[in-house]
């Protein structure tokens, strides 16, 4: 049953993509000229509204935890929760090469673990690496594609001119990287023994499309939306109502939503504040990054001490 909902967003993901990217080329040269002003607020949009919900269940999902600890205060979770995410925002600030490269590493790894883990979990530690090689298309297929523009996010998220200079200078390897990145899918699809290989086939189809036609941070938005989160809130659905996915999916709605809000509101206030210092767009870049940063750290830590817990029971 599962697995049939994820072939039919693959499915859908790829014909979204395909349609996009013929529109993108319909109107390509309007497109330029208000790319960008349009595209850091549309960007903002579906990251503050798809986005961040895939997360929002955190706070159910620490019940899980705090009964494996025997604590009773929620209160708990939401201070080392927050406490975690300050501490990337802070982190950045000052080590910001260290931070960035580190997050980069990190989302790489989740999302190649996510975007495959319905297909086949491994745990091997070949699988990990894979996960992380596999994942890592979502950095190299932009600077392989666009690769100035990918240069010039890293530069407004403070990654230091000496990396941005070794990159531009040792271009090779971001060749050899992509070229590997595509190798670790057909890894994950001969390890399932090429069974349900077509959803393994249009994720990395869809990735490249995307990133070939649109810019880093349409492309990325595009996928960190429509592919990731859908697919986790897929998982989410399935989760909470086994045998009805629309009345799991209504109150995964439910129960994501104030946090949703909660962290919208956060994400905007804080695109006001930076914008007294830097120009609009960078500032939203700024905080659609670091912002997710710092909600991707606890994030993944719950998911992980959920999931070593529940191994050893």
């Amino acid at each position: 049953m599962i697995k049939k909902i994820y072939g039919k967003h693959t499915f859908y993901f790829s014909v979204l993509t395909i349609c996009l990217s013929i529109i993108s080329l319909l109107i390509e040269e309007n497109f330029k000229l208000s790319n960008e002003l349009i595209t850091p607020l549309f960007c903002l949009f579906f990251i503050l509204s798809i986005g961040i919900s895939h997360g929002a269940m955190d706070n159910y999902k620490a019940n899980k935890l705090l009964k494996i600890y025997k604590l009773n205060n929620k209160l708990i979770f939401f201070v080392i929760y927050i406490l975690i995410s300050f501490s990337v925002i802070l982190l950045w600030s000052i080590y910001s090469s260290l931070t960035l490269l580190f997050f980069l590493l990190v989302a790489s790894y989740h999302f190649g673990r996510e975007d495959t883990s319905f297909l086949h979990k491994g745990k091997s530690m070949l699988d990990q690496l894979l996960y992380l090689v596999k994942g890592s298309l979502i950095v190299f297929s932009p600077l392989f594609f666009h690769f100035e523009e990918t240069l010039k996010i890293f530069e407004i998220l403070f990654l230091s001119k000496n990396i941005l200079i070794f990159i531009a200078e040792e271009h090779w390897i971001i060749n050899v990287c992509l070229s590997l990145n595509i190798l670790g899918y057909f890894y994950f699809a001969f390890k399932n023994s090429f069974e349900d290989f077509e959803i393994i086939f249009l994720d990395l189809l869809s990735i490249l499309i995307l990133n070939y036609f649109f810019t880093p941070l349409i492309a990325f938005t595009i996928y960190f939306c429509f592919l990731h989160s859908i697919r986790h809130i897929i998982s989410i659905a399935y989760e909470l109502n086994p045998s009805n996915f629309l009345d799991g999916f209504k109150n995964f709605v439910k129960k994501a939503l104030p946090l949703t809000i909660i962290t919208a509101v956060l994400y905007l206030i804080s695109i006001v504040f930076l914008s007294n210092s830097y120009v609009l767009n960078d500032a939203i870049i700024k905080v659609i990054f670091i912002g997710l940063a710092s909600l991707t750290f606890p994030h993944i830590l719950l998911e992980y001490l959920i999931e070593i817990n529940e191994k050893r029971n």
